[in-house]
């Protein structure tokens, strides 16, 4: 959210969750264009997938990992 400030950004954030608990950490539109992203501190845990249920409402949006080994790409 500082990057976003820092940017002059008007990017709008959240997350998403199903009642089976199913969640996206962070989701990011910008010009109309949105992103998801997961939030894992453990590289090991870099494999995680996206949730069925968010990929088949949104096919087109981009899933992303984060881990503390690529947060620079994320920053």
């Amino acid at each position: 959210m500082k990057q976003l400030s820092y940017k002059g950004s008007f990017a709008h954030s959240w997350f998403w969750r199903t009642q089976q608990q199913k969640e996206i950490d962070y989701l990011e539109e910008e010009d109309g264009i949105l992103s998801a992203y997961e939030f894992k501190w453990n590289a090991h845990k870099a494999s995680t997938r996206c949730p069925v249920a968010f990929r088949t409402a949104y096919p087109a949006v981009p899933f992303h990992v984060i881990t503390p080994q690529n947060v620079d790409e994320f920053v």
